[in-house]
């Protein structure tokens, strides 16, 4: 199993290289723009940042911006995309599994689709840093694919599986499910006790 993510990895990066990244859309979700424009202005980490869209959307809003991914041309984008909007936005080249890069605490974390591709082992080191990275009473919201297999391997993370990693730190405090591109996905908001 340890092999396939470090494939889909590599796949992640080659596919920044040759410009094919259709998550990439330059869009905020509305469920993202909707918590900005409900919540007052503090510090927030962009998980699995990609290019930076996201990160933006809240320097804009008056957050203290940090994005990480472990994308180096993603990261490389990101940057010039802030500097040519006259953004200052923290972005790293890191793994999300390990955040000791950082200088939190955050009052939002925002995660779009990258907890749930990684394995069991990197999912409870990512739980880790996470509770030790969000402020009491901070928010982090998930976006991720539900359970399928997906060429022969089990692919996503199911509401069980991610209460059961935020359990004892994080409380639930909103769930949607629904689908992108036909296949089953949800957000989820969850506040640090």
């Amino acid at each position: 199993m340890k092999n396939f993510f470090n494939k889909n990895r590599l796949m992640f990066i080659l596919r920044y290289f040759l410009g094919r990244t259709p998550w990439d859309t330059n869009i905020t979700p509305p469920e993202v723009v909707e918590f900005i424009n409900q919540t007052p202005p503090g510090k927030a980490l962009d998980l699995g940042c990609g290019t930076g869209t996201n990160a933006m959307a809240l320097a804009r809003a008056g957050w203290e911006a940090t994005g990480v991914d472990f994308a180096p041309k993603a990261i490389r984008i990101a940057r010039k995309k802030a500097a040519e909007a006259g953004l200052k936005i923290d972005f790293h080249v890191g793994d999300v599994a390990d955040l000791s890069m950082l200088t939190g605490p955050f009052d939002y974390v925002l995660d779009i689709g990258c907890l749930f591709t990684l394995n069991n082992d990197d999912r409870k080191k990512y739980a880790e840093n996470l509770a030790m990275v969000v402020n009491p009473g901070g928010v982090f919201m998930l976006y991720a694919k539900l359970p399928r297999i997906r060429k022969g391997v089990p692919w996503g993370i199911s509401p069980e599986e991610v209460d059961s990693l935020l359990e004892g730190s994080f409380e639930k405090l909103r769930f949607v499910a629904g689908s992108e591109n036909e296949f089953p996905s949800a957000w989820y908001w969850y506040g640090k006790k």
